[in-house]
Parts: C-alpha cells; sequence; structure tokens
C-alpha cells in the first residue's frame, strides 16, 4: 500500500501547483484587464496637467486667438542599434497668428529636416515613458520656434503616434 500512496501525493501537489499558477494567471489578467487602463488615464491626466505647466496658458496670453496647423506624418527610423523601431508622428501645431500659420506652412522642408533629425536622434527607451513624450513636444516647439524666428509656436499636438 505504501506504493500507491507516492504516485497520490506527487498527483496531488502537482495538482496544487496546477491550480496556483491558474489563479495567479487570472489574477494576472484581471490587473492588465482593469487595473492597467486606470493607471494610464490617470497618468495621462498627469501628462496634461505637466504640458499645461511647462507651456503656460496660451489662451490667456493671446486671447485665444491661437490657430491650428495641421502638419504631415512623419515615419522615422529611430537611433536603434539594430535599426528595426520607428516612429510614426502625426503632429498639428498651434500658432499664435495667421502670419505664423503662413510661415510655418512655407517652411515645410525646414520643419520636415528639423523634426526628422530631431526623431531620428531618439532610441526606444528615450520615447517609451510618458514624461519623455512630454520633454518630444518641448524639443519640437523649440525647434519651429527656432525656424519661425521668435516664439511663435504655442504647444505641438500629437495627432497619431506609433512607437514600434
Amino acid at each position: 500500500m505504501p506504493e500507491d500512496e507516492a504516485p497520490k501525493k506527487k498527483k496531488g501537489k502537482f495538482l496544487k501547483i496546477l491550480i496556483l499558477l491558474i489563479l495567479l494567471a487570472g489574477v494576472g489578467f484581471a490587473v492588465w484587464k482593469y487595473l492597467l487602463p486606470m493607471v494610464m488615464e490617470s497618468g495621462t491626466t498627469a501628462e496634461t496637467q505637466t504640458t499645461a505647466q511647462a507651456q503656460g496658458n496660451v489662451e490667456e496670453s493671446t486671447g485665444g486667438s491661437n490657430i491650428v496647423v495641421p502638419l504631415p506624418t512623419f515615419m522615422v527610423n529611430l537611433s536603434d542599434p539594430l535599426g528595426r523601431r520607428y516612429i510614426k508622428l502625426t503632429l498639428e501645431v498651434e500658432v499664435n497668428s495667421e502670419q505664423a500659420a503662413e510661415e510655418l506652412q512655407n517652411s515645410t522642408a525646414k520643419v520636415r529636416d528639423a523634426v526628422n533629425l530631431l526623431l531620428s536622434s531618439k532610441s526606444y527607451a528615450d520615447l517609451a515613458p510618458a514624461e519623455s513624450k512630454i520633454l518630444l513636444k518641448n524639443e519640437i516647439v523649440e525647434r519651429l520656434n527656432q525656424i519661425l524666428g521668435g516664439p511663435k509656436v504655442a504647444r505641438v499636438y500629437f495627432v497619431e503616434i506609433v512607437i514600434q
């Protein structure tokens, strides 16, 4: 009889481990499905607040007459040792006057060059955190203001961003 009990003990132990793994997988799925979106939403809210603080309240300073200018989509290889990662980015730029909007549209080649160079200097690790995207927005604003010769760009909006 002792020989029959040994396989039952092993079988019982295996069953307990299997049940534990299934429970852990279920808890992991629940966290991924329900808690992660809530955390991401709170991060987005913090990102929006940080952006507003970093860039100031444009509507107050300009009377709310800012113009949003869409830019063509950028698709650039990231600075990756294997060269397999890229970013696809569609921007809209908020400028403070009609004249600035015209200047921006007339400087398309300079704008594309500046943004392409900036994006290609970044790696996936540089762009993955939400804070990095805010910094990227600020860097783009700085570069566009350099091109336009003054503080004419108020903010940059990411309409579409894919980092792969």
